[in-house]
Parts: C-alpha cells; structure tokens; sequence
C-alpha cells in the first residue's frame, strides 16, 4: 500500500486550490508583486469526546465554525466538512450547530475522514479526546480519555484508503505512555505529520521577552494548579515549553518523582528545589500575597520532581490553596536575577488563547509542517504519565528509560510575539 508523503499531499493541496508553484508559500499565503494570494478554506474531520458549551470542542471547532472570537468575525482558512461525537450529553450543541451551518455529524471515525466514500476527503483531521464520561485508572486516577482509540481509527482510515494528512492531537497524547509511544511512532511509520498539545504555550507572555534558543539555565520552576493529571499536563507543558531553549536542546529525562506533604520540605532542605525560584514565580503571578504561598498551600499541593540527562534538575509545583495561574522562573548563568514569565490565560469565553492553538493547527494542515514538535508532547506525556503513578506509590522516585530521547525546540510565536498573525486581546491584558 503506498501512503502518501508530505511532498504528495502538500502537491494534492495544491490541485484543489488552483496553486501550481509555491506550494507551501502558496499555502501560507504568498506575496507575488505587493499582492496577497488569498488562501482557500481547507475542509477538516472533527473527531470529539463531546460537544457542549466550554468543552474544548466548543472552544476549538466552535472557532472554526464562528470565527477567532466565536462572534461570526474573522477565522481560520478552514471549514468543518464532518463531525463525529463519542458522546452526546445533556447540553450537547453539536446538533444544533450542525443544523445551523451545514455540516454532517458522522457515525464513525472513518465517515468523518472520508465521507462515506473511498478517498479521504479532508484535508486534515482534528482528534479533540477532552471532556466527557470516561472512567478512571483504579489506582492512580488518571481519566481514560479515547485518544489512543480515536488514533488507531484515524490511521486505520488512512491505511484504508492509502493516503494521509495531518493530525492534530488535542493535550497529552494519552493517559499512559505505551500508548503515546505507539501513537508517535505509528505516525513516523506512515509518514504523516502530527502535532499535538494545548494552549498554554501559544498564549500570552508577561513579558512578552522571547527567551532564545541556547540560553544556559542552570535551574527552573514552574507553579500550576488543579488536579494532578488534567492540570499538571498543563504545568508540565509550560514548563517544557521554556527549557526546552537552553542549550543543546531538550536531552530527555532520567527520573522522575512526585512529593506531597512533609517531603516537600525535606527535597527543599536537601537542595533539590529552590525557593528563590519559587518566590520569583509566585510574585509574577497575581493575587498571591507576597510571602504568603507557603502558609496558603492546600493539602493536596504537589511538587514534581524532573532529573534530565543533561544536568538539568528542574521542577514543577501544583500550587493548589494559592494560585490558579501559570509561571515559570529560570536561573540562567550570568543573570543575577530569575527570569520569570506569566502565563496569562483569558478566564472566560471565548477564551482567545485557544484562538493561538486553532492558528497553530491552520498552519500544520495548510502546510503540512507541525508548528513545534510532537517530541515536547511526547515527553510532557511520559512525564505526567510518571508522575502520576509516583504520587500513587508516596513518593517513589521512577528511573525514566523510555524517557531518553531528546529534540530541538522551534520558533513559533506565541500570542503577543512580535512574529504573531494574530492581534487578539481582552480586558484583562490591558
């Protein structure tokens, strides 16, 4: 069976746009002459837990039906040729959505990708795995989201018909690791380009200082909050999102512990993370009295505990009780102070940060190029995956061999990046 590579699908795109040279310039929207080209709308296949209002199918393919702000403004060059929802719950708008702008809602994974037919029909595909009813891990409580079974269905589709396109995978790629393994590595072996992750590192900064690709840090932290799994995939994203710039790029990770309690304290005593670094977070971070995380700290706040193969021993600390904000501070070598960034997230709808996310998914399936690497996903998985099952066993440290693989972070800008295609703000940002 030959399966398209990304050379033949970019040549496929192309012939239906009525682009001949260019190509991927073409896609992105070419300048011949002082003249824009215009970019064709690209059809796409949702592939959703659900869809109710605040899901992220709501906040994802609900920007692609209404426009960046879901106000019938200004969107994306794609539009919805199908949908398919696992579930339909009490609240669900994807009926009434579909009533409202035409698009089918689809009994399977592979109608959605192909309409019925024998082709695929869509020039990318959505897998958005959050939300819904799903059971629980019995022992560590991680949610059994079906991003693993939406994938398996999609490349099944692909290997169906012969061809493919990209796939966006929306957060971590799995609740445990043999599985996003297997999704990464089958995605290699079928040549097709995968992208994967939320929004945390598309939103906005405070500064908005791009730390560059080299710099040597020498040590970092990063505050979260919420539930370990659901939010600490988040926090780790974030995080990694960062040191992934120091030199030499991400070197991969050789262990991993979860602490909770008294041993927090102890790991701080023995020098394995640095309350410097912790108050330069939390003073970034709004609404945190200074001097006053440590007293607020809610019992079930956590600290993750990261040894990478280059030296690098990093940290990550669910900060329940205190704040439900993001922030990363770094030493870097000849800095005296931290380098400290607020993640700031809008905390209403229609939540603009995932406007970033849908821009970063429009360039992936115009171009057929991920926007940043799957790795970063890859490895956050591993990670959290870890992590989750140290806090099960009180604090066991866990040797990471899987976790030995290292790649090289790319440039993609985040929202108020200077290089941004967007210009989105609200209130809160000023």
């Amino acid at each position: 069976m030959s399966l398209l590579d990304r050379r033949t699908f970019l040549k496929s795109v192309a012939s239906t746009t009525g682009a001949t040279p260019l190509l991927g310039r073409f896609l992105e929207g070419a300048f011949i002459e002082g003249a824009r080209i215009p970019r064709r709308k690209l059809p796409v296949a949702a592939i959703v837990t659900e869809y109710r209002d605040r899901s992220h199918a709501d906040v994802i393919v609900g920007k692609i039906l209404e426009g960046f702000q879901q106000d019938g403004d200004a969107g994306a060059d794609l539009y919805l040729a199908s949908l398919f929802t696992d579930q339909v719950p009490e609240g669900d708008m994807s009926r009434g959505l579909a009533a409202k702008y035409g698009f089918p809602i689809v009994d399977t994974i592979d109608e959605a990708i192909t309409l019925g037919s024998d082709q695929v029909k869509v020039a990318g595909v959505l897998s958005i795995g959050e939300h819904g009813s799903y059971p629980y891990t019995p022992d560590t409580q991680q949610h059994m989201y079906p991003r693993r079974r939406f994938f398996d269905e999609i490349s099944a589709s692909f290997r169906r018909t012969g061809s493919v396109v990209p796939v966006f995978n929306d957060k971590h790629l799995s609740y445990r690791w043999r599985d996003a393994s297997h999704m990464v590595e089958t995605a290699r072996e079928m040549k097709f380009p995968l992208m994967a992750g939320s929004s945390l590192p598309v939103t906005w900064r405070r500064p908005a200082d791009m730390l560059p690709i080299g710099t040597q840090i020498e040590d970092a932290l990063t505050i979260g909050y919420g539930g370990y799994e659901s939010y600490g995939f988040h926090a780790l994203e974030t995080h990694q999102s960062l040191i992934e710039r120091r030199r030499g790029g991400e070197s991969g990770v050789k262990g991993i512990q979860a602490l909770r309690g008294d041993a927090v304290w102890q790991a701080e005593t023995a020098g394995r993370w640095s309350r410097e670094l912790a108050e330069a977070a939390f003073a970034a971070i709004p609404d945190v009295p200074k001097g006053k995380w440590e007293a607020a700290l809610a019992q079930d706040a956590a600290w993750y505990l990261i040894d990478h193969h280059d030296g690098l021993r990093s940290s990550v600390v669910m900060a329940n009780g205190v704040s439900r904000h993001f922030a990363v501070a770094l030493r870097v070598k000849g800095r005296r102070d931290p380098v400290v960034t607020w993640f700031q997230l809008q905390e209403g709808k229609p939540y603009l940060h995932f406007a970033y996310l849908l821009k970063a998914i429009e360039h992936l399936i115009h171009t057929g190029e991920p926007p940043y690497p799957v790795e970063r996903t890859l490895l956050t998985t591993g990670i959290l995956d870890r992590a989750m099952h140290s806090l099960f066993n009180s604090g066991k440290r866990f040797l990471t061999p899987e976790l030995a693989f290292g790649y090289q972070p790319s440039d993609w800008p985040y929202a108020n990046h200077p290089a941004s295609q967007l210009r989105l703000n609200f209130p809160e940002s000023g």
